[in-house]
């Protein structure tokens, strides 16, 4: 996948709509707090991942509008408050060569 502005937009939104549903979920089963739900762990992995292919957008060289900056950096500062709440592995996997990643995946 080509790191555009185009496909940070998709992923923003994919976040976004995550963390919507999740809110309704909560409030659906009783109005739980989101501290307490099960997909907490999940929104955490999608925003690292959207935080980091906001980085990688930005040191790709390409024009990045001033709004999707702002984003970014909102995106960063949500991702910290969360950071515990992510998948730990030895290696993320956006640092992770091919091999190394269908080594973990043993495939």
């Amino acid at each position: 996948m080509a790191i555009t502005v185009q496909n940070f937009i998709k992923l923003a939104n994919y976040y976004n709509q995550t963390a919507m549903m999740m809110s309704a979920i909560c409030v659906q089963k009783g109005g739980i707090a989101m501290e307490n739900y099960v997909g907490r762990f999940f929104a955490a992995d999608v925003l690292e991942y959207v935080v980091e292919y906001g980085r990688r957008l930005q040191g790709s060289g390409v024009a990045v509008p001033g709004e999707i900056v702002a984003l970014i950096n909102r995106f960063a500062a949500q991702y910290e408050r969360v950071r515990d709440l992510t998948t730990p592995t030895q290696k993320p996997i956006h640092e992770m060569t091919l091999e190394e990643f269908e080594k973990v995946m043993n495939i």
